[in-house]
């Protein structure tokens, strides 16, 4: 399906039409409901931040001996359609198919990078759909007015925060595995030379 035929698209998107669209560098495509939501690719303070944190948290992984995988954005299934989260940490066994998507039941941690085209999106939105798929925990960085870690945990149906890593700190965290940040270096650019 080219970008013409999704202007030409009428009525409701289901999943399989979703995850049927050629694969795009420039967007991303996401199913809430039945409507089909796009949204640009990340700036650069982004990608450094998901690129940073992916590496740090696979590393966390592999020394505790996880067996999870780290992914940057992949599709996710979810029970009210299919979402394009920043990073996610799911089961291994989950992701041995080598396939387009995985079912939230095999996701552990979602992490969404607030970006200023996403605001509501990444702080209403979705933590809503992934608590309704029962997603154990959610993470979202904030980066302004500086870097921020907000850490939660699903608790009756709701994300409750516990714990808030702030720039300049190292804050430890325990769950889905052993895992030490500070925000601070995740944005920041590396001088040349």
């Amino acid at each position: 399906m080219s970008v013409a035929s999704i202007a030409q698209h009428h009525g409701p998107w289901t999943v399989d039409q979703v995850l049927a669209l050629p694969e795009d560098r420039t967007n991303r495509y996401e199913l809430l409901g039945e409507s089909l939501v796009m949204s640009p690719a990340p700036g650069l303070r982004h990608q450094r931040a998901s690129f940073r944190l992916h590496v740090a948290l696979d590393a966390a992984a592999r020394a505790s001996g996880a067996p999870v995988e780290i992914l940057e954005a992949v599709n996710v299934i979810l029970p009210s359609g299919l979402v394009v989260p920043d990073i996610v940490v799911a089961d291994a066994g989950a992701t041995a198919d080598d396939g387009v998507s995985i079912d939230a039941d095999a996701v552990q941690l979602v992490i969404e990078l607030v970006s200023p085209g996403n605001r509501t999106m990444d702080r209403k939105i979705k933590p809503m759909l992934y608590a309704e798929a029962a997603i154990p925990y959610l993470w979202r960085l904030e980066f302004d007015p500086a870097p921020r870690l907000i850490v939660s945990e699903l608790d009756n149906g709701r994300y409750t925060e516990t714990t808030t890593a702030l720039p300049g700190t190292v804050t430890r965290i325990k769950e889905p595995f052993p895992f030490e940040i500070d925000p601070a270096h995740l944005t920041q650019r590396h001088s040349a030379g």
